[in-house]
């Protein structure tokens, strides 16, 4: 049955609470994230024919018939393979487990048992965590029968099934909303502050994660390109929430993103498309680069308000100063900037301070009687442009939208704006309402 057949989509606000955690592993290329996004009805996880793409804990929802609980795809666990970024995968798939009240676990049907299938099993059995025993890439129900060879790992009764062509993930859905306990984590409000980590390969992106977090959530390799996917982890820090996105390393030119490469961009594109505040990584011993700036102008146009973190500051001679000019040249947003270094700690709780009050000025709503003030000082402050005999009139304006802020200022001719005036505006309305590093949208707008 196709698990798409029955799906009880809800709204946010109705959604129902989560009943609990369920854990996707298996070894490298037997079809887990496929699995992930049939079950949740999404493309969340890359899916890619080379095995070993997932490689950190990614978490979505998964709704079956109103009953919604949370889905963690993780990467393939090749145990037999002793290179550093394989065990820190098999590092992560075990604190998956550690947290799952429900394991699937996938193997590749058409291939039979695996040395590293039963290894896995093994340590399964030890962790005394239900477990359900998938055997995948069954695409003709008439193939059943090819499951049946799994029984000797010890874990019960193993389900056919087709990932990909939806064949028995209905009824899988159907045993896993049974076997949950009723109750899972409780999920992030719209009040939570959303962070995207963006920047270029290997600038350090996951080592901040885990210097945020205090705890290695995500894989830190020296590796180029370990991130994969956009990953969503919840921070909270007294009475705030935040919810931390690690995204893939963001390259500049197109031809050299191909593949894996480019899906996972799309990702780390989307995850700024949904995040409040993006932290722009720049690797301070190497200096600013135009990649960065590359990666800054993918925030702004993303609508983030942004801040720009040199890390590794503690093993650096570059100078603020050197900096702060090229980045208020060629950034429009002129966003602040912070230094830290993951590695000693230093700098971590003041950007999170910082993160909190650039937020609280992409929230911000400004006051209309304050707003119509600083359109009279704008009108005493500068000429505004004239075309044919006739001059332009600021005559009022409103703040129509926040997060981030949009204004709407009305004016007796929108031809008469000129380039260069309206970015005196916009310039004039950063300063002053200490909107440095904030998207600032203005619409000219005739008067009705």
């Amino acid at each position: 049955m196709d698990s798409t057949s029955e799906r009880s989509p809800q709204d946010d606000e109705q959604a129902e609470p989560l009943i609990g955690t369920v854990a996707v592993v298996g070894f490298p290329n037997v079809g887990k994230s496929t699995l992930v996004n049939r079950l949740s009805e999404s493309r969340a996880a890359v899916v890619h024919e080379t095995p070993g793409v997932t490689r950190d804990r990614k978490e979505v929802i998964a709704d079956w018939n109103g009953r919604r609980f949370r889905l963690i795809d993780t990467g393939g666990v090749d145990i037999a393979d002793q290179t550093p970024i394989t065990r820190s995968i098999v590092e992560q798939a075990h604190a998956a487990i550690a947290e799952a009240d429900l394991i699937l676990f996938v193997v590749d049907a058409r291939a039979g048992i695996t040395p590293g299938d039963e290894e896995l099993a093994a340590i399964l059995r030890r962790a005394h965590k239900p477990v359900l025993l998938l055997a995948n890439k069954i695409d003709d129900p008439q193939q059943d029968a090819l499951a049946f060879e799994f029984h000797r790992l010890g874990l019960g009764d193993p389900v056919p099934l087709s990932a990909q062509h939806g064949h028995g993930t209905g009824d899988l859905l159907d045993a896993v909303v049974t076997m949950l306990p009723g109750s899972g984590p409780q999920e992030v409000g719209e009040e939570a502050i959303r962070v995207a980590i963006l920047g270029r390969p290997n600038v350090g992106k996951s080592s901040l994660l885990n210097a945020l977090l205090g705890e290695d959530r995500v894989i830190v390799s020296e590796v180029p390109g370990t991130t994969r996917d956009a990953i969503d982890t919840v921070l909270q820090r007294g009475d705030r929430t935040f919810v931390l996105v690690d995204t893939a390393g963001i390259r500049r030119k197109r031809k050299q993103r191909q593949g894996i490469e480019y899906y996972s961009e799309l990702r780390a594109l989307a995850a700024a498309e949904r995040a409040d505040v993006a932290l722009v990584l720049v690797d301070a011993s190497e200096g600013l680069v135009d990649q960065d700036l590359t990666v800054a102008d993918i925030a702004r146009k993303a609508q983030d308000s942004t801040l720009v973190v040199l890390s590794k500051w503690d093993i650096t001679e570059t100078e603020l100063e050197d900096i702060r000019p090229r980045l208020e040249s060629r950034l429009r947003q002129r966003p602040p900037l912070v230094t830290i270094s993951a590695k000693s700690g230093r700098g971590i709780s003041r950007l999170l301070d910082r993160v909190e009050q650039l937020y609280e000025k992409h929230a911000a709503r400004v006051g209309t009687g304050e707003l119509n003030r600083f359109l009279a000082e704008l009108r005493e402050a500068r000429e505004p442009p004239s075309k044919n005999g006739r001059r332009l009139n600021l005559l009022y304006g409103t703040q129509v939208q926040v997060r981030p802020p949009r204004f709407r200022f009305f004016v007796n001719d929108p031809g008469l704006i000129t380039r260069d005036y309206g970015y005196w505006v916009e310039n004039q309305l950063r300063d002053r309402f200490a909107l440095q590093g904030v998207p600032v949208s203005i619409d000219f707008v005739r008067r009705s």
